[in-house]
């Protein structure tokens, strides 16, 4: 999983969402195999059903990023300026923020920058971060991206 998933998945819920999507094909897999008579009508039914409501709900769904985060540093007990820095705003979301895995994060959103300058980096990053959180469904103000 690339670290904007990580980051994203942290603050959409993520994995609550691929859960319906794993427990999807094991429905489906149960009605066939004690369907012999009757498989093709219910498995065709019930597979293109599960899987849109699943692709209409995250679509449908804007995701209010200031609260979430908010409530994570606040849950942490420590000083983290998530609005400002892409060090806090990992630590916040329980994601190594470490250089390497921020170097990962510019290579998968196309830093084209010297990785060396990590000030520079690390500004870069967060607005990106923050832009794509909003091309992705997330309600990010508008300060912070760009």
């Amino acid at each position: 999983m690339s670290i904007f998933s990580s980051i994203k998945n942290a603050i959409f819920g993520g994995p609550a969402v691929a859960a319906p999507s794993a427990s999807a094909p094991a429905p489906s897999a149960a009605p066939s195999a004690p369907a012999s008579s009757p498989t093709a009508a219910p498995a065709p039914s019930s597979a293109p059903a599960a899987s849109k409501p699943a692709a209409a709900t995250p679509a449908a769904a804007v995701v209010d990023v200031t609260p979430i985060l908010d409530q994570a540093v606040a849950k942490s007990g420590q000083k983290l300026d998530w609005r400002h820095s892409i060090v806090d705003l990992m630590k916040v979301l329980d994601l190594d923020s470490g250089v390497q895995a921020r170097k990962q994060l510019a290579q998968e959103l196309h830093y084209t920058g010297d990785t060396k300058d990590s000030a520079k980096m690390n500004v870069w990053l967060h607005k990106q971060v923050m832009t794509k959180l909003a091309e992705n469904g997330g309600k990010v103000p508008e300060d912070l991206k760009h």
